[in-house]
C-alpha cells in the first residue's frame, strides 16, 4: 500500500522505502507489491489518476532495481466510486481496472509465475458488490478467475509450495479492530475489508496442502495468522496512515518474507522511516 501522490515529499518517502529494502544486509530477490500503488482513482477523474500513476512509475523506474510483481488494489481501480458517472467515463477503455493494468504493465488482472522453487499466484481481489453497499467494491474472486485458479494450482507439482498474493486479505483478524465493528452486538467485518468468499478458499486449500502462504495488503496493519497449515500474512503499508504517521499503532513499513524449500515462511516487520 504505497498510496503515492505527485507530491515531492511523498515521492521521496516512497523512494526511501525502495532504497531501504534493497540495502538490507541480505537483500530481497524480488518485490511483491500487493496493491494500492496510488492514493486513489476510485473517485477521481482520469487526468488526476494518470498523474498519480506517473508519480508511481517515475519512482519505480528510478529506484526499483529488483524484479517487481504487482497486484491491483481497490484504490487502483478507476471510476467505480464516481457518483453519476457520465456515459463518456463508462465507455472509456481505461475505465475500471484497465488503467491499472496498462500503467503497471501487467499481463492480465491475475497471473502466476515460478521463482526459486515456489509457485506464485497474483490475484485480482477487488470486485463490484452484488447489491447496495457502503463501499463501491468487495473482496472476492469472480467465477472466471476462480476456475482459472483451480486449473493453475492443479498444474503445479504437489511438492512445490504455493504463495497467493491478493490485495484484500483472504483471512485476517486485525480488521475486527478497524472501527467499532462490535457496536451492533455482533462482530461485523465488511466484505470490502476481507474476502467474502473465504470459505471457498478454505475448501480449495484443504484439497491442495502445498498452498502454504497468502500475502495481502489493504489493512495497513501487520499480522501473521496460521490456520490449517496456511499462513495468512498482511503486509502493512509504505504510507502508514496515508502519509499521516502510524495507522492503528503500525508505523509506515514494509515486510520482509523469507521462503524456504519445505514451504515454511518467516516474516519481519520493517519500519523503514524509523
Amino acid at each position: 500500500d504505497v498510496h503515492i501522490l505527485p507530491i515531492g515529499y511523498i515521492e521521496n518517502k516512497v523512494a526511501d522505502a525502495f532504497r531501504h529494502a534493497q540495502n538490507q544486509g541480505d537483500p530481497p530477490d524480488i518485490i511483491l507489491n500487493s496493491g494500492d500503488s496510488i492514493m486513489d482513482s476510485l473517485e477521481t477523474n482520469r487526468e488526476n489518476a494518470e498523474k498519480q500513476w506517473d508519480a508511481f512509475n517515475k519512482v519505480v523506474q528510478a529506484e526499483c532495481k529488483l524484479p517487481i510483481y504487482h497486484a491491483i488494489g481497490n484504490h487502483d481501480v478507476w471510476g467505480w466510486g464516481l457518483r453519476n458517472s457520465s456515459a463518456a467515463i463508462l465507455s472509456d477503455p481505461m475505465y475500471g481496472k484497465n488503467l491499472a493494468i496498462q500503467r503497471l504493465g501487467l499481463p492480465n488482472r491475475y497471473y502466476s509465475f515460478n521463482r526459486s522453487g515456489w509457485h506464485f499466484v497474483i490475484l485480482d481481489s477487488t470486485h463490484l458488490p452484488n447489491e447496495a453497499s457502503q463501499h463501491p467494491y468487495i473482496g472476492k474472486l469472480d467465477d472466471e478467475q476462480y476456475h482459472w485458479l483451480e486449473k493453475d494450482i492443479e498444474q503445479v507439482d504437489s511438492q512445490t509450495p504455493i504463495c497467493l498474493v491478493s490485495h484484500i486479505p483472504i483471512l485476517c483478524a486485525c480488521e475486527f479492530f478497524d472501527g467499532e465493528n462490535e457496536a451492533s452486538g455482533n462482530w461485523v467485518v465488511p466484505a470490502a475489508w476481507m474476502h467474502i468468499d473465504a470459505r471457498r478458499f478454505r475448501s480449495l486449500f484443504l484439497k491442495h496442502p502445498n498452498i502454504r502462504l497468502c500475502l495481502s495488503g489493504h489493512t495497513h496493519q501487520y499480522e501473521s495468522l496460521d490456520y490449517l497449515g496456511v499462513r495468512y500474512l498482511t503486509d502493512e503499508a509504505i504510507c502508514g496512515n496515508w502519509w499521516r504517521g502510524a495507522y492503528m499503532d503500525f508505523a509506515p513499513a514494509y515486510v520482509l518474507v523469507d521462503l524456504y524449500d519445505d514451504g515454511s515462511a518467516e516474516s519481519q516487520f520493517v519500519a523503514y522511516a524509523a
